[in-house]
């Protein structure tokens, strides 16, 4: 295989993702929304999202973590809230749904939240949250993760997962506002990437079993919570992964990330929580004056003298919505560690590759 990265339209990926799902057994109807929030990541530079996942949801399938064939149910209901029920599978299709139902019930009460249990990886936080700016509303996503990574201030082991934060505000002039943010310096995903390629790591992406700065991407201990140091407000990280955990897993009954066999005492889940959230401007002020309050906030923001003349200042999602631009042109890029491994991922599956 050619040690070059080759790029791939995003017809030749969605078609490779379908056609891994499928051979694992995933419910048909639920394949094509799988694609298309893995797709997304890929497609906005979340490459740690997209299709580099199917390496670790092979491996966790393998382990008897995952129900590919999980359905997604609705265990209670109210006029503004809900809890779904994953099934033990993956998480797209179970976020996608608790978000419909949410930006549903905010059309009428206003502001709605639905929690999710019994899931697993979700891909990009992001994900969700435009899905609620795409319609009007203002969309919140947070979810738990697999393992503990992240080690508290003035900690030495991990005791939370990288917890993302992801919220969304429809604007009308300006691109939609699109934050997605995890709670750590930075997503376990670009550790795992880096070691996909042999890459050393930068200083401050994590830290050796004593608590030390560490470049070795496969022998790391642990994640520095978002800012590093307490000099640099790693204590502001700190608190928001502890936020999301609550908010993802008291209120949907989900294991906590601290709890003895997380992600692994039950066969068939690793019973990971996802948080919903969607307000409606429309409850709070006339149509339109909220998209105009967001327009002018942007615009004030863009109109900030940098501090580098090749660098305009930008807000929360035109970064990503670049490089979707770019590879639209371009096509995807996929480096040859990655390439290889998922070539593996299809042949053991008996899935054709297709990004030969």
């Amino acid at each position: 295989m050619s040690d070059e990265i080759k790029f791939f339209p995003v017809s030749v990926f969605r078609d490779q993702i379908v056609a891994v799902l499928t051979a694992w057994g995933m419910r048909n109807e639920y394949i094509p929304i799988t694609a298309d929030a893995m797709i997304y990541a890929d497609m906005h530079g979340v490459d740690t999202h997209g299709i580099s996942m199917l390496t670790v949801y092979d491996q966790r399938r393998r382990e008897g973590l995952l129900t590919m064939e999980g359905e997604v149910t609705v265990v209670s209901e109210t006029p503004g809230t809900a809890l779904l029920d994953a099934g033990g599978g993956l998480g797209h299709v179970a976020g996608v749904r608790a978000m419909e139902i949410a930006i549903e019930k905010a059309k009428t009460v206003g502001i709605a939240g639905v929690a999710v249990r019994n899931s697993a990886h979700y891909g990009a936080a992001g994900y969700y949250s435009n899905l609620a700016a795409k319609v009007g509303q203002i969309g919140f996503s947070v979810t738990s993760g697999s393992a503990p990574r992240v080690s508290p201030t003035f900690g030495a082991e991990a005791k939370l997962s990288t917890n993302p934060i992801a919220f969304a505000a429809p604007a009308k002039r300006n691109p939609d506002f699109s934050l997605d943010m995890a709670t750590s310096t930075v997503a376990a995903g670009k550790i795992r990437n880096k070691a996909n390629e042999n890459d050393p790591l930068p200083i401050g992406w994590a830290n050796d079993a004593d608590g030390r700065p560490t470049t070795d991407a496969d022998n790391y201990s642990t994640q520095s919570p978002l800012g590093g140091t307490r000099e640099l407000g790693s204590h502001k990280g700190y608190g928001l992964a502890a936020m999301v955990e609550i908010l993802s897993t008291a209120l949907s009954g989900a294991s906590v990330v601290t709890s003895e066999g997380h992600a692994r005492r039950t066969q068939g889940t690793m019973d990971l929580g996802h948080f919903f959230m969607t307000i409606n401007p429309t409850a709070f002020v006339p149509k339109g004056v909220f998209e105009a309050k967001v327009d002018e906030l942007i615009d004030d923001l863009h109109a900030t003298r940098p501090s580098d003349t090749d660098e305009p200042v930008m807000v929360a999602g035109e970064p990503e919505m670049k490089i979707w631009a770019e590879r639209e042109t371009t096509g995807i890029p996929i480096p040859p560690g990655l390439r290889a491994k998922l070539k593996d991922v299809a042949k053991q599956a008996n899935a054709e590759f297709l990004l030969e």
